[in-house]
């Protein structure tokens, strides 16, 4: 079984063979990543927003699985930073007329501040715990972002705010669909890139012991609480980052982006693409947004069809459908 943040050689495995493994991967991934690119000029702007809701529902997806697939963390609440990062992102375009870039800067530091707030409470409880605290701060969140109309406009959100610029002296048409969509997409990887070399890190190693045994990790002089609190505050920032790139994307932040419900949708992703695998969540969220999206064109009850088909999807691939993929492909012999 392959363990959050390790990788481990089927048995009788050579390392040329894992190396070729892991180029024909890399190119895989670099082949995928030029397909991506250049998407807008092959198919309708219909399949564009699809594309681009994906990469943010993946990078959402992303940072809470660097709290639990890693570090065994299961927030309920994990929404309450994306919408802190979309309010915060509609807010500056609105009132300030910022560029991108120090919008979503500005943003990412918001859900950053505020999940520091909240995990220095809720990381000091484990297990249902510390997900019933998380549920219960995304609750009052929610509450704050749909009863102050003189910020947030209550229930009927944040709308009509400019997208200018993006900044950093490019001249970049942002209202265009598919610029926008580069522009996820570049953010999204340069993102990825850096969740995993955190994940990578003695930092990330030692977030996926203290998983797998934390009192032990706790032991050996490591202040378990201070890690587990680092690691909230930076799934934080990158669900924030998400959420900031997403308000632009839809033209409005409603308190629907906060609710708890939404909190559900990078837990669903995650286990469906594979916790604790890097690209799992990237992974599920392809599935999840491109069957809601195929069965919503056949009938109003998407959700019960939704429904039975992602759990057939969990039953038949426990450590979810990437996660499973991953560990045949590494078990060969």
């Amino acid at each position: 079984m392959v363990r959050a943040g390790e990788a481990i050689a089927a048995p009788g495995a050579s390392p040329a063979r894992g190396a070729a493994r892991r180029g024909i991967a890399g190119a895989l991934l670099g082949v995928l990543l030029v397909v991506l690119y250049l998407l807008p000029g092959w198919v309708p702007y219909f399949y564009v927003f699809v594309a681009t809701r994906i990469l943010l529902m993946g990078l959402f997806a992303a940072s809470f699985n660097l709290i639990f697939g890693y570090g065994g963390m299961l927030s309920f609440g994990h929404a309450a930073f994306f919408g802190a990062g979309a309010y915060a992102s509609a807010l500056a375009l609105l009132h300030f007329g910022w560029p991108l870039v120090a919008v979503i800067l500005a943003a990412t530091l918001v859900a950053a501040l505020l999940a520091w707030v909240i995990g220095a409470f809720c990381v000091r409880l484990d297990e249902v715990y510390f997900a019933m605290l998380t549920l219960a701060f995304g609750m009052m969140v929610y509450a704050i972002v749909h009863q102050w109309r003189s910020v947030t406009n209550g229930s009927d959100g944040i709308a009509g705010f400019p997208l200018g610029s993006f900044g950093l002296g490019l001249d970049l048409q942002l209202a265009d669909p598919a610029v926008y969509y580069r522009v996820v997409l570049v953010v999204v990887v340069i993102a990825a890139l850096l969740l995993y070399r955190i994940v990578r890190s003695p930092f990330g190693l030692l977030l996926a012991a203290v998983r797998q045994n934390g009192e032990r990790v706790s032991f050996c002089g490591v202040d378990v609480r201070r890690h587990r609190l680092i690691a909230f505050v930076i799934a934080g920032a990158f669900a924030g980052l998400a959420g900031a790139l997403f308000a632009p994307f839809n033209r409005v932040a409603n308190p629907d982006m906060v609710h708890w419900t939404q909190s559900a949708l990078p837990v669903l992703m995650t286990i469906l693409g594979g916790a604790g695998h890097f690209l799992g969540p990237f992974f599920g969220a392809a599935i999840f947004v491109l069957l809601e999206t195929w069965i919503t064109t056949y009938t109003e009850h998407w959700m019960l069809f939704l429904g039975i088909v992602l759990a057939v999807l969990v039953i038949f691939f426990r450590r979810g459908i990437f996660g499973t993929i991953l560990d045949r492909f590494s078990g060969e012999r």
